[in-house]
């Protein structure tokens, strides 16, 4: 049997048990994606002994003296194994808190124990025993634990995305989006839980590594801060083209006035995307808390169109306004599908003749009206009636009159002949405008419109 000083200038006193698991199983998965062999077995023999092995080309000895691993260096995705230092951490808490290990591989058999160290011989140090392999034909490495518990290793294998709740949701070139389980939103990185979010909506497995992370990946590996992840979980986010999460993501923006929402929307930049994503695979109309109230009736129309109504806060809307979503259409927020409205609108004219009774016998008053102001003005060509209207000019509702100076006509609405009051007024409104040339809240149509006013008024007194 050769003995070898393991070298462990700095104990982890607070690592647990389970934290040297974490070490162990981190370097077992490491093995297995870096050979590709199957998956590795996680088990309790009928004495009550864990059991944790890959199916790889076996550990050496000499692997205990390595600080880094060049192999795993270059691999992009490993990161535990990284450190070469993690095993002998792990190994020095197992001896530490009085577990008893062997670890088998087809080169050799290694157990743990106290020895004097060489030159220093009252100082002992932990040393690896190293003995001829129990079994030549092992494939891969095996270790054997004598006084785990069994919340070691459930405490152990809740670092891993692997063994997680979390369920992928979309897979980016920079990380994964995942749903999380029951508990709080979980940070991976290359599938190694290295932090917890209260108030994330989502949990995350980074693949792709900025060097803040890589800095931030100290010995424990636990507790990194949230600066060391955030720009690199808002790139994940914008890198994103899923309908689903982009319906989590603006569903959650329903929240947004009771102040209940998850940390990723207040990125007002990954709620924009998330609207662009939305834009792109339904048919819905992004709008504020106030416009659903202002423009009730143009909301209405859109809901009868078809359209899903989503709301906004005021920062989002302004950062999607006008822009494209990932087909190239322009967002639709309350402005464009009033512009798509009109733009498609088409009037339902009606003839004089499909009148009700009472009806032409309002519209009948039409030159009596006129009469008032000085008979019918010389570029009013024509006076119709619309069961559609266009939009107000400055606003979400249907237009009870328009003047159209480039058919030179009127079109009024039919409900303004329901009595003679409505309808007389809308018809000078309209005549107003077409003597200006002047648009609603203009001086000229103002000044016009009072002007119509008075010889109404001087002719009735």
């Amino acid at each position: 049997m050769k003995k070898f000083d393991l070298n462990i200038e700095k104990v982890l006193e607070d690592w647990e048990v389970f934290h040297a698991l974490r070490e162990v199983i981190a370097n077992a998965i490491d093995e297995q994606l870096l050979t590709k062999t199957k998956e590795i077995q996680i088990l309790k023999d009928k004495h009550n002994k864990w059991h944790i092995r890959d199916f790889g080309r076996g550990l050496k000895y000499e692997h205990l003296t390595q600080n880094e691993c060049e192999e795993k260096l270059k691999h992009p995705e490993l990161v535990i194994g990284k450190f070469g230092v993690g095993l002998k951490d792990a190994l020095a808490t197992f001896e530490r808190r009085k577990i008893k290990v062997i670890i088998k591989s087809r080169h050799d058999d290694i157990t743990l124990g106290m020895s004097s160290k060489h030159g220093f011989e009252d100082m002992l140090t932990l040393h690896a025993f190293i003995s001829e392999p129990s079994d030549k034909n092992l494939i891969g490495t095996e270790f054997i634990f004598e006084g785990v518990k069994d919340k070691d290793i459930e405490l152990a294998k809740e670092f891993f995305l692997k063994f997680s709740e979390e369920t992928l949701l979309e897979d980016t070139p920079l990380g994964q989006v995942l749903r999380k389980g029951k508990s709080k939103a979980k940070i991976f990185i290359n599938g190694l839980r290295v932090a917890e979010e209260e108030n994330f909506l989502f949990s995350y497995n980074i693949t792709s590594l900025t060097k803040a992370m890589r800095k931030a990946l100290n010995r424990e590996r636990t507790h990194v801060g949230r600066t060391a992840y955030t720009d690199r979980i808002k790139s994940i986010l914008l890198e994103c083209k899923k309908k689903e999460v982009a319906e989590l993501l603006v569903d959650d923006l329903d929240n947004f006035e009771t102040g209940n929402l998850h940390d990723e929307l207040a990125w007002v930049d990954v709620s924009a995307h998330a609207c662009k994503l939305l834009n792109a695979a339904e048919k819905v109309v992004f709008l504020t808390s106030s416009e659903l109230i202002r423009a009730k009736d143009m909301v209405d129309r859109a809901k009868n169109d078809g359209f899903d109504i989503v709301m906004v806060p005021e920062n989002v809307k302004q950062k999607i306004r006008g822009i494209k979503d990932l087909e190239g259409n322009v967002i639709r927020d309350l402005e464009e599908y009033r512009a798509e409205w009109n733009e498609s609108f088409e009037f339902k004219f009606v003839k004089e003749k499909e009148l009700t009774k009472q009806e032409r016998e309002v519209f009948s008053k039409t030159d009596l009206i006129l009469k008032l102001i000085g008979g019918r003005p010389k570029n009013v060509k024509d006076i119709l009636i619309s069961e559609t209207m266009r939009l107000e000019t400055m606003g979400y509702s249907e237009a009870v009159g328009l003047w159209e100076a480039d058919n030179q006509r009127i079109i009024i609405k039919r409900e303004q002949l329901r009595n003679l009051r409505p309808y007389a007024g809308t018809l000078l409104h309209e005549v107003a405008h077409a003597i200006s040339g002047a648009s609603d809240i203009s001086r000229e149509f103002e000044n016009e419109l009072t002007k119509v006013i008075g010889i109404v008024s001087s002719e009735k007194l």
